[in-house]
Formats: C-alpha cells, structure tokens, sequence
C-alpha cells in the first residue's frame, strides 16, 4: 500500500512540475486569437445617447416657446 500511494504521490507531483512549466514558458504551439476592431459600442437605452437627450430637449424648447404667450 504504501509503494502505491509513492507512485501516486511522484505522478501528482510531476504533472504539477510539468504544468508549472507550461504556464511560465506559455504554450507555442497555440495560436494567439487575433483581435479585431470592436465597432463604437451603441448606448444601451435612449437615456445614455447624448444624440437623443439634446434633440429631446430641443423638442421640448420648441413646444414650451409655441405653448407659451407672447409676454409683449
């Protein structure tokens, strides 16, 4: 019982050994993955397009002005 559990013990530690390398030289043979442009990200809701919120206010301007009287 106790060869097994050496041999278990000497596998373990040489598959840890074997990876630790690995990791620190990095794989070769692995292609990198190429990042391509990301196209500019879209507002998620119309509350974050800058766009949206100046024409909603100039719309706003505009209907207040027409509903409001002439104070001449």
């Amino acid at each position: 019982m106790l060869k097994f559990l050496l041999i278990v013990f000497i596998v373990a530690l040489a598959v840890y050994l074997l990876v630790r390398v690995i990791e620190r030289r990095g794989v070769q043979g692995m292609p990198q993955r190429s990042r391509k442009p990301r196209k500019p990200q879209r507002p998620a809701s119309p509350d974050d397009d800058p766009d949206f919120l100046r024409d909603l206010d100039r719309k706003n301007r505009k209907k207040r002005q027409r509903d409001e009287p002439d104070s001449t």
